[in-house]
């Protein structure tokens, strides 16, 4: 039986923050994984067509990219617009000049796979400094400790933070995983991860893992 569902053309994908979350939050894998991240790493002002989706899809399946991609608008992931992305060139201070927008106080860091951090907005250096050694050994217990949460909790979230006592967090941890780097999200104050802000952090944060590839360096 063919596929009830069809693909419209001439219209380019924009990736919601939700989708953008849920492509880069967890670093097992899935289908819908595997196209929010394709997405996010491609060109930005390419249309999608058919044999882009079953690109970004990984897959040989029509229907089952076009059920996945449904489905992924369904859960408002993605959308369908008639103008691309505007597409960005990474520059040095490009991640720097996004961490203001990711928190209400803007204050936010960014800390690689070694517990340095190379982006800041808002903390002083040497608090940066420990902020990104208590955010990588957050991280590392929340993963050693990742069957209980998920399995025996059933709390399927992998962020960390310090709350007051209404439950409003002050300092929050977010890990961050693109391909197989690791990455980590500070954010001081209540993180503003819904703003459109968030989703170019993520495709710049593609950009610059790309770039190290190329480049033959782990970053």
């Amino acid at each position: 039986m063919e596929s009830t569902l069809s693909l419209q053309t001439n219209l380019y994908p924009h990736i919601t923050p939700a989708g953008a979350f849920y492509a880069i939050a967890n670093k097992s894998v899935s289908a819908s994984r595997t196209l929010l991240s394709n997405i996010l790493r491609a060109d930005s002002q390419q249309p999608i067509t058919q044999e882009k989706l079953l690109e970004w899809s990984e897959t040989h399946d029509v229907e089952s990219a076009l059920n996945l991609l449904y489905r992924l608008q369904r859960l408002e992931f993605l959308y369908g617009g008639d103008t691309p992305e505007e597409n960005f060139e990474l520059q040095d201070d490009t991640l720097a000049n996004l961490l203001p927008h990711l928190s209400d106080s803007q204050k936010a860091l960014l800390i690689d796979h070694d517990g340095f951090y190379f982006a800041n907005s808002g903390f002083n250096h040497e608090a940066a400094e420990e902020v990104a050694i208590l955010a990588s050994e957050a991280i590392r217990l929340s993963e050693r400790h990742a069957l209980l949460i998920k399995n025996n909790l059933n709390i399927y979230q992998n962020a960390w933070g310090l709350c007051d006592p209404t439950g409003q967090s002050e300092l929050t941890f977010f890990p961050i995983y693109i391909n197989e780097t690791k990455y980590i999200l500070v954010t001081g104050g209540t993180p503003q991860l819904h703003k459109e802000a968030f989703v170019t952090l993520v495709r710049a944060l593609y950009k610059t893992v790309e770039a190290a590839n190329n480049l033959g360096v782990d970053f």
